[in-house]
């Protein structure tokens, strides 16, 4: 799926903005506001981001695994080559280093990933602090154009900002808006 990140300044325009993708067939599953009013979103019941989509939790959290996962690799073949349990090591405890490891990874990575705001919002902060409203729809590839056409038609004041995906890269970095 594609993500088209649209910017527009007041809350009306984000009400008509819903109702007009509502009637698209664009659910609320597809559709996220972020905005500093909160309780402006509630009021107007528009569908407001999550915090799994205001964080890089994900993306830090599939970081730690890849660390964790490279650490367990290290820490078996220093119990292979240490033997700090015996040489009648069950196959299990391999297993265990693996699992343990590489969670903790995923769990210290997500840690890191909440304090931290989503790469690709942080480039909108200062208008989003500003008082304006980040809209992210995201749209199958079948269906962009259809949006694209549509919220140029009917919005010219909500500005498409850039266009990116809904899969979280862990080595990649936030481009420059376009």
């Amino acid at each position: 799926m594609k993500r088209l990140y649209y910017l527009t300044d007041t809350l009306d325009s984000v009400e008509r903005i819903a109702e007009a993708l509502h009637k698209e067939g664009v659910s609320d599953w597809n559709f996220h506001v972020i905005s500093k009013d909160q309780a402006g979103l509630y009021r107007r019941h528009i569908h407001s981001a999550n915090f799994v989509q205001k964080s890089d939790v994900v993306r830090y959290a599939e970081r730690g695994a890849m660390v964790g996962f490279l650490c367990s690799i290290l820490g078996s073949v220093y119990v292979a080559s240490e033997q700090p349990f015996g040489p009648d090591m069950s196959g299990m405890v391999y297993f265990a280093i693996f699992g343990f490891v590489t969670l903790f990874g995923v769990w210290v990575g997500g840690l890191m990933g909440m304090a931290t705001e989503n790469q690709k919002i942080a480039a909108y902060h200062g208008e989003i602090e500003a008082g304006k409203h980040l809209i992210l729809i995201d749209a199958k590839a079948e269906e962009e154009e259809r949006v694209r056409e549509l919220m140029a038609r009917t919005y010219p004041d909500a500005h498409l900002l850039r266009v990116g995906s809904t899969l979280i890269n862990p080595f990649k970095f936030a481009r420059p808006a376009v």
